[in-house]
This record gives C-alpha cells, structure tokens and sequence, in this order.
C-alpha cells in the first residue's frame, strides 16, 4: 500500500487532499492541530474502507514533524507521497504588522513546509523514490492590502519547491507546487462549523471558467502530480480558473 502524509488535512482543501489520496487507494496519514476536525476526516475515510490515522501536530515544530513522520513509518509504512498543505493567514494594516506575527505565519507555512519535506524526503531516499506537493498561492504572485505576511510566505514556498527539487532529485524525490487561486472551503469544514457557500454572478465571472473553485480542484491535482507526473519536477502550477490571467475594471 502507498502511503501519503497531508499536512493541515483535517479541514478544507487538505480534508479533500485526504479523502482523494485514500479514494485512489492510498494509507493517509493527517497532521493537524485540530483534533476534532482530524479524527472526523480519518472516520469519514475509515467509513468508506481506506486506511488512515492522525497526528495532533504543530508543523513549526520539529519535535511534532519527527513524531508525525515516525507514528506514520510504525503504522502505515514510509511515505510515498507529502503534501503540504498546512497554513495560516493574518490579515492586518502593514503599518500595524508586529514581527511576531509575521514570523509566526511564515513558521507555519514556510518552515513547516521545509520540517516536513525535510522528514518524509529522508524516509523517501531511503526507498529511492517519493513526490513532495507544496501548496502556495496565487498570492504569491499577486495580492490585496494588509497581506504582507501571508503572501511572503507562500512567495517562499514557491522559491523553496524548486530548490528542493534540484538538490532531492539525486534521491528519486520530485517536488513540485501548486498555487491555488479561489477555493471555497466553508463546506469543507469540520461539520459542525461547516456552511453552503453562496456566489454572486460577479464572483463566477471573475473566473474565465465560470465558477469558484473548489477544494476537489486542487486534490486532483495532488494525485495527478503525485501518481502521473513523472517528468515534471520543480514547478509551480498555477490554479485558479483563470483569474490571474483576467483583467478587471471597476
């Protein structure tokens, strides 16, 4: 069985990592700090048959990335597949941005991404052979007002995937990165939080495909990177419906 470890997978975009990876007949190992969002998401995939466990963890954390990386070796084996998905936002004036708080959005989402690339990469070369997908953002290339932490972050995890994928390549690990443009995500939460999103006709034609995104988008897209890409390694694959290549007027 192959095994594939999804940071931040208990809700959201990694909850659809996870369901999609177990689906495609992967053992899935969850990394989260929320834990009752966590074992719903491995209940719902028990549910339908698939093999999954969870990891109450902080990504910033080297001592929780190495006890992730160590229960999923003991339980399910070395993995085959990571994706990084774990992250967080802080949305504040750039004048009123305190260092703290840039540095604690850029632990999460950029050190935690090298933590456990780092981890699973040495379980991978062991085996010869792995696929590592980091998910960015869209803001990376693009932003609004008061994002500066989050968009530096994400900007980073850009550089940092092509920089994994020269230096792991020796290892048979390839790395790439995916930039998620609109993902609607408020139905993909813990169920007891969870809304149905509503759309404005303005918020679909901002997409040249005509809708918002959706987390099932972006796990497809891990699957396809993980199971099919064989000679793809160092890129960042933009997904947005389009909507970083419309012009708006207002």
């Amino acid at each position: 069985m192959a095994v594939a470890c999804v940071s931040g997978g208990a809700q959201g975009i990694g909850r659809a990592i996870a369901l999609a990876f177990a689906r495609a007949g992967y053992g899935v190992s969850i990394a989260d700090p929320d834990r009752q969002a966590g074992l719903e998401t491995i209940q719902w995939i028990r549910a339908e048959g698939g093999d999954a466990m969870y990891v109450n963890a902080d990504v910033s954390s080297p001592d929780d990335v190495a006890k992730w990386m160590r229960l999923t070796e003991a339980e399910l084996g070395p993995p085959d597949a990571l994706v990084n998905n774990a992250g967080i936002g802080h949305t504040v004036p750039f004048l009123e941005l305190k260092p703290e708080d840039f540095d604690r959005v850029l632990a999460v989402n950029l050190r935690g991404t090298m933590l456990c690339s780092q981890a699973a990469a040495r379980l991978m070369a062991a085996k010869g052979s792995g696929s590592i997908v980091n998910i960015a953002s869209t803001r990376a290339l693009m932003s609004e007002p008061d994002s500066e932490s989050y968009a530096a972050s994400k900007g980073g995890i850009v550089s940092l995937t092509h920089a994994m994928a020269v230096s792991l390549g020796r290892y048979g690990i390839r790395v790439n990165c995916i930039s998620p443009g609109w993902i609607e995500t408020r139905d993909w939460q813990y169920s007891e939080r969870a809304e149905t999103p509503v759309h404005s006709e303005r918020d679909r034609l901002q997409h040249p495909v005509g809708r918002v995104g959706r987390p099932d988008d972006i796990a497809e897209a891990c699957l396809f990177m993980c199971r099919s890409a064989g000679f793809v390694t160092g890129q960042n694959w933009v997904i947005d419906g389009g909507m970083t290549i419309k012009m708006i007027y207002e």
